[in-house]
């Protein structure tokens, strides 16, 4: 909490980067910062606005564990104190103000620091519900710091400073610190940065203007019921959003709503300068901010679990190549999409067998994955590949020629016997394939007739003596 006067008016890739400076004045910087705009946001004799402070600082020591350490701690503290310090308050209020905050900080902490990773990035469906216990319990720490500090600094009830600091440091836990924990890793972050020069579609765009707009539309109607007139809009960003994006429309409601009732925009402004009012509309703000960011997580842990059943149901277990069904499926589409020729290679590991009965199922499955990963090297950017089965890969090269795909089906077949693969008992062992090709034409579009014709080529090169290339007639 910020410095009070007179009355109550009002989270991988990163981890393991080296730091260009040390953690811990990284962390006093952000704390100092923050501290200084909830100041600066506080009314003349009244209580902080917002206070950013607290929020931050937990969701910096929950995704970054190079910053909670001992010196990081003592660095935030320090940080606290010199923000009042330097902005008029004296040592003695400094300290018990930012003893407050740092007991919620560090309550709110012991509840988060050991919940799973994907739940403190808000990437599972209760991760606002942990989060919520969270800031309840930070809360209700500073509120019991309020106790003692509100007859001693401000000559009013201890009732009071518990419910008033409670409510004030909830809003700003469960608006703010998922803005923190849900902020892009720098890679995503850049690229999310490289989409801005391109305008996004109107379709995009409508969960926010709605939200925008139902926000001036309280503003214009007032009244008790005015502050849940944004519940659908956000609502709907939560299903059309990341969490990240959903985290700031939703602080931006919780600071419209605010800010609105603190510079007595509302058309009650009696009402908007009582105590238990003013507490009343905090702890609504703070209730209604759940909603969105759950429902986003729970739509982004939805969603994700759908790309992984569609990846097992598409791709191979094994070797990560698309499965007989999705290399069909996307052969046929290249088909149909091609200007040019189109050419099937089918292909097939010699001797395969001996493999798995002389050296075990743990090495065939290694030279399935390492066969794998030669061929799909040799093969271009747009053309298929799959397993269609046991030691068995195909591939359709679209819009291409005759000597371009004889071109390929040598390099792959290079590939394959020139280097050997290594066991992880240490042992290396040689392997070879053969490989049909069929070239498709006007008259031969169609996706089995090619496998046929490249399975009789496949055929013919085994019989010729395996480890070589034959074409179709």
């Amino acid at each position: 909490m910020g410095e009070m006067h007179s009355g109550y008016r009002n989270r991988q890739p990163w981890r393991h980067r080296a730091w260009p400076v040390p953690p811990w004045l990284m962390l006093a910087a952000a704390v100092f910062v923050a501290c200084l705009l909830g100041i600066f946001s506080r009314p003349i004799g009244s209580l902080a606005t917002v206070w950013p402070a607290n929020a931050l600082l937990l969701g910096l020591l929950l995704r970054f564990e190079k910053m909670s350490t001992p010196v990081g701690w003592v660095a935030a503290f320090a940080a606290y104190l010199a923000a009042d310090l330097l902005t008029g308050a004296s040592l003695g209020k400094a300290l018990i103000l930012n003893s407050a905050n740092m007991a919620g900080v560090a309550t709110g902490y012991l509840v988060c620091s050991r919940l799973p990773r994907d739940v403190r990035q808000l990437r599972h469906p209760s991760s606002m519900l942990y989060l919520a216990l969270a800031a309840v319990a930070g809360s209700a720490a500073a509120g019991l710091v309020g106790t003692v500090a509100n007859p001693l600094l401000f000559n009013s009830s201890s009732l009071s400073g518990l419910f008033f600091w409670f409510s004030a440091e909830l809003v700003n836990y469960i608006t703010i610190l998922p803005v923190v924990l849900a902020f892009p890793h720098r890679a995503h972050f850049s690229g999310s940065l490289a989409k801005i020069g391109s305008l996004p579609k109107p379709e995009k765009l409508a969960p926010a203007v709605s939200l925008l707009l139902s926000c001036i539309a309280a503003v214009l109607v007032g009244g008790g019921g005015a502050i849940a007139f944004p519940v659908p809009a956000l609502l709907w960003c939560a299903v059309s959003y990341s969490v990240f994006a959903t985290s700031v429309l939703t602080l931006f409601f919780s600071l419209w709503t605010i800010f609105a009732i603190s510079a007595v925009l509302s058309p009650t402004p009696v009402e908007a300068t009582n105590e238990i009012t003013l507490i009343s509309i905090r702890m609504g703000v703070g209730l209604i901010c759940l909603a969105p960011v759950m429902l986003a997580s729970a739509t982004t842990a939805h969603n994700e679990l759908v790309l992984r059943l569609r990846h097992l149901a598409s791709y191979d277990a094994l070797t990560g190549i698309a499965n007989r069904r999705a290399f069909r499926e996307q052969a046929g589409l290249i088909l149909q999409q091609s200007r040019q020729h189109c050419v099937t290679l089918l292909m097939d590991l010699d001797h395969f067998k001996n493999v798995n009965d002389t050296l075990g199922h743990a090495a065939g499955d290694a030279v399935l994955v390492a066969s794998a990963q030669r061929i799909r090297d040799s093969l271009r950017t747009d053309d298929a590949l799959g397993r269609l089965g046991g030691e068995e890969f195909a591939a359709l090269l679209s819009d291409c020629t005759v000597s371009e795909a004889m071109e390929i089906a040598e390099n792959i077949r290079r590939a394959v016997q020139e280097e050997p693969i290594h066991l992880d008992n240490g042992q290396a062992i040689h392997v070879t394939l053969s490989i049909g090709l069929a070239v498709a034409s006007e008259e031969t579009q169609d996706f089995d007739l090619l496998l046929r014709q490249a399975d009789e080529a496949l055929y013919e090169a085994k019989k010729n003596g395996r480890n070589r290339i034959a074409l179709a007639a």
